[in-house]
């Protein structure tokens, strides 16, 4: 599949649900790919990425800065409260807002860097013990105190459990975000997110419909 194909694919999925043509903003997921695949998209045209790891998008992306304008850079991926400047100093968005002393630790850096990155907060919508994110039951208290830090709160993320149908999750998220007065939302992958935009997705993550599959090698 091409970049291309996914953003027709957007597209007829945005008129299908009657959203706003544009309203869905494509991520593409850049982990663990080549530079070249990722430079091929960015000659494309495309401007908006995502990476799992501060580290490894810290080796990639200035460079590609400084050759390509207008880049939005998003963490979509885990983060470390020691790794939480450099994020801050690099990406545009952080998908992964999952906990309270990240949350408290981004309104401290903010206040020294005068400026901080929208922020997703990671909702746990499968309640799996091995995944990030706060329990959906934790959910609007998380959001009430992460606005009481000042932090530029966009919307909620999802990831939801593989073995479930993804449809169900991406409504609970929804439902969350509705009733605390968020407009983000980001959820669905190359695999699902079509549904993910019939339920009111504001962000999709696609990687490997766009890349090919990744290698943890590359």
């Amino acid at each position: 599949m091409s970049l291309t194909e996914i953003k027709s694919r957007i597209a007829t999925a945005e008129a299908a649900a009657d959203r706003v043509p544009g309203s869905v903003q494509l991520i593409a997921v850049s982990k663990v790919q080549p530079n070249e695949r990722v430079e091929a998209v960015l000659q494309a045209g495309h401007r908006v990425f995502g990476e799992n790891r501060v580290q490894e998008a810290a080796g990639k992306w200035p460079e590609f800065r400084t050759r390509y304008d207008g880049i939005q850079l998003h963490l979509i991926g885990p983060l470390q409260t020691n790794k939480a400047r450099q994020a801050m100093e690099l990406v545009d968005s952080i998908h992964s807002v999952d906990r309270l002393k990240l949350a408290n630790t981004l309104a401290r850096l903010a206040q020294d860097l005068g400026r901080c990155p929208q922020i997703f907060i990671q909702v746990n919508t499968g309640e799996e013990a091995q995944k990030a994110g706060v329990l959906p039951s934790e959910a609007d208290a998380f959001v009430a105190e992460c606005r009481r830090l000042d932090l530029p709160v966009q919307g909620l993320m999802c990831i939801p459990p593989v073995e479930e149908e993804p449809s169900l999750h991406f409504a609970l998220l929804a439902k969350i975000a509705a009733r605390n007065g968020l407009d983000g939302l980001s959820m669905g992958m190359s695999s699902d997110f079509e549904q993910a935009i019939a339920l009111g997705a504001t962000h999709v993550r696609v990687g490997s419909a766009i890349f090919g599959e990744r290698s943890a090698s590359a």
